[in-house]
């Protein structure tokens, strides 16, 4: 189902015309559906409808804001932090924190505590040396943390390198070749509680053999721990399933998913727990920008400026990223551009010789699949300010994010006298 689509040749959010929110919101500005999250969102349980009561925690570094986080807890989600931050906002949307999984490879004594405190459901170890850290912090409080030990199974995801999480030279995890040893060591810690493993191989997966790999490797630890008297009752799955940002483009469904899996993990006899992001927020978000001109180049395209940058929007600028771009009420006529920001970087070029709408100065555009990584990764560059972000529900909008002005940003600093 898709929400962004034209009517009387204007593109809506659900039933709200784009340029409405323009006019009330002003540009650029991310616009969410209430509706899309919610498919996505039950897509994913249903891929997995054959497994035993699984727990779906929503990777919250993919989308965390608050609105957004209350949809997907309504839909029975938990959630996956990486954070004290995305713990405070998991909490703060009414997400019950025995469902909040704590991953991460550099958690702090503050976070870890923090954890402890609200009584989250598991913390995934990243290290011996976090483990050790973690179990000293829960004895001093007369209590025990339920943990699963993350492994890196050293497996290519055959994704892009900046999101491949499962390699032996990526940073995530323990060595599997250690994993017993470590899982055995921290089990004997007084306050841990040793209760699973996890993996994650990395995001915007778009092949299942490497998790079906993954999977493999993990079924065999288990197997090797309960031989060594260990009980394992839990294991996490991670996330990374892909989606389409190309027009065409095929990505593994969820029911595709949820038979691989029941198929990888047969006999494990565990709890399973998932952390889908991108697969749920991806596509129910936009980002939508006003063209600011047309500038011509050299002897090549012209440049179609935008008022969005790689500040709003900087997958294309760190990854290389694709984004459908589109204008909001298109003529007809075409055109081959760049696509850039008004950023002082060449790298704020969100495409280059890209066939797509002729757009003029003024004319709205949407960069779409921009629910996930979006908001979330922007900065102040250029002392720009931070866009706002609304949700739409059928005919309804709101601003679900304020937009912070440069003024407020720079409100947080301060001239030391000595400088005055």
């Amino acid at each position: 189902m898709d929400v962004f689509t034209l009517r009387s040749g204007i593109m809506h959010a659900e039933d709200v015309p784009l340029p409405a929110i323009a006019e009330a919101v002003g540009t650029p500005v991310y616009v969410y559906s209430l509706a899309k999250l919610t498919e996505r969102a039950r897509a994913f349980r249903q891929g997995l409808a054959g497994l035993d009561r699984p727990l779906l925690a929503f990777a919250v570094k993919a989308n965390p804001n608050l609105s957004v986080l209350r949809v997907l807890g309504r839909e029975g989600y938990g959630a996956d932090v990486v954070s004290g931050g995305e713990l405070t906002r998991s909490l703060a949307a009414g997400i019950a924190p025995g469902d909040i999984v704590f991953s991460g490879v550099g958690k702090t004594h503050a976070e870890m505590t923090q954890g402890l405190e609200a009584g989250i459901g598991q913390f995934n170890i990243e290290s011996e040396e976090e483990g050790r850290e973690l179990a000293a912090l829960a004895a001093s409080r007369g209590t025990v943390a339920r943990c699963a030990l993350r492994v890196n199974p050293d497996v290519d995801a055959r994704t892009h390198a900046k999101i491949s999480t499962g390699r032996s030279e990526n940073k995530f995890g323990v060595p599997l070749g250690r994993a017993a040893e470590i899982f055995a060591a921290l089990a004997s810690e007084a306050g841990l509680e040793m209760r699973g493993v996890a993996v994650h191989i990395g995001s915007q997966l778009a092949e299942l053999e490497p998790l079906e790999t993954a999977f493999g490797k993990l079924g065999a630890l288990i197997a090797e721990l309960r031989a060594a008297g260990h009980a394992i009752t839990h294991a996490d799955l991670g996330g990374g399933l892909g989606v389409s940002y190309r027009h065409g483009e095929r990505y593994p469904t969820a029911a595709e998913y949820g038979e691989m899996v029941a198929r990888a993990t047969k006999g494990w006899d565990v709890r399973l727990t998932f952390e889908p992001g991108r697969f749920i927020a991806a596509e129910a978000g936009v980002l939508l920008t006003r063209t600011i001109r047309t500038k011509r180049g050299g002897n090549g395209p012209p440049f179609v400026v935008v008022d969005a940058a790689m500040n709003d929007l900087a997958r294309p600028a760190l990854y290389g990223a694709y984004h459908e771009f589109e204008a909001v009420e298109p003529t007809g006529a075409r055109a081959v551009a760049h696509i850039v920001g008004p950023i002082c970087e060449t790298g704020d070029t969100f495409a280059m010789n890209r066939d797509c709408d002729a757009l003029e100065a003024g004319d709205l555009a949407v960069f779409r699949t921009a629910g996930a990584y979006g908001a979330t990764m922007a900065s102040s560059y250029n002392s720009r300010g931070f866009v706002p972000e609304v949700l739409v529900d059928g005919d309804r909008f709101a601003v679900v994010a304020d937009r912070i002005a440069p003024a407020a940003i720079m409100d947080a600093e301060r001239v030391p006298e000595w400088l005055a």
